[in-house]
């Protein structure tokens, strides 16, 4: 009597388990694209995008200051590699921004084969470690992104805000205009153009409004695309 040994199936729970599971991504859209509003995103993109800045730029040019006004000394060479360390893991953090409010994760960081690096490691001696990190093209690249990217976050968090809060200002300008105190003149229309009056003061400045509102989604579209131009240039994907 023989017995038949039962085949998985491709959808079997043996099979799935004996292949190892990618770590978990946004939930796409028919479009590829990760679920949620574009526009919040991109929002969140830029408006986070200057407190990261202002963390990386300091960060980069106290740490490399430092480790280049010590490389006499025995801490400059552990100095540069911490600050070029911590350049990789912002430059991971905007990667993945990027991916997230773009769709289109950065091309992949290029590895050397592990024998070029054990041949490098064991050619630099003791100090081999410290030097990889210092030997590395692309860790440099992402500091100099942490150093120009800081006034493009600056103008672009700037921008995105005014178009935002101006608009909203705008629009509700007829709810809270009595509070501004009045002098001489009655704002805007009164100062350009002579046009007193409360009421030519209100119509003016909801149009603003209403034009920052309606043109809000083409500017931070294009701000986001200026600032994450530049981490296409500069940065690339960790291999995982």
């Amino acid at each position: 009597m023989t017995t038949t040994t039962p085949h998985a199936q491709p959808g079997s729970p043996s099979l799935r388990d004996s292949h190892p599971r990618p770590a978990p991504a946004p939930a796409p859209t028919a479009s590829g694209r990760p679920r949620g509003g574009r526009f919040g995103r991109e929002v969140g993109y830029l408006l986070s995008g200057l407190p990261l800045g202002i963390a990386a730029f300091t960060l980069m040019i106290v740490g490399f200051a430092l480790g280049v006004s010590t490389l006499v000394l025995v801490i400059g060479l552990p100095v540069l590699a911490g600050t070029l360390a911590m350049a990789r893991y912002l430059a991971r953090v905007e990667a993945d921004h990027i991916a997230v409010v773009t769709g289109r994760p950065l091309p992949e960081r290029w590895e050397a084969p592990a024998w070029r690096e054990a041949e490098a490691e064991a050619g630099a001696g003791s100090g081999g470690g410290r030097w990889k990190a210092v030997r590395d093209p692309q860790a440099w690249r992402d500091l100099a992104h942490a150093v120009l990217s800081f006034p493009v976050r600056v103008a672009t968090f700037a921008l995105s805000l005014v178009w935002l809060v101006g608009g909203l200002g705008g629009v509700t300008y007829g709810l809270w205009s009595w509070s501004i105190p009045r002098g001489d003149n009655d704002g805007v229309m009164d100062l350009a153009f002579g046009i007193s009056g409360r009421g030519p003061d209100i119509a003016f400045n909801t149009a603003l409004g209403v034009f920052l509102l309606v043109t809000a989604v083409p500017v931070v579209r294009g701000l986001t695309v200026a600032q994450a131009s530049l981490g296409r240039v500069l940065l690339r994907r960790a291999q995982v």
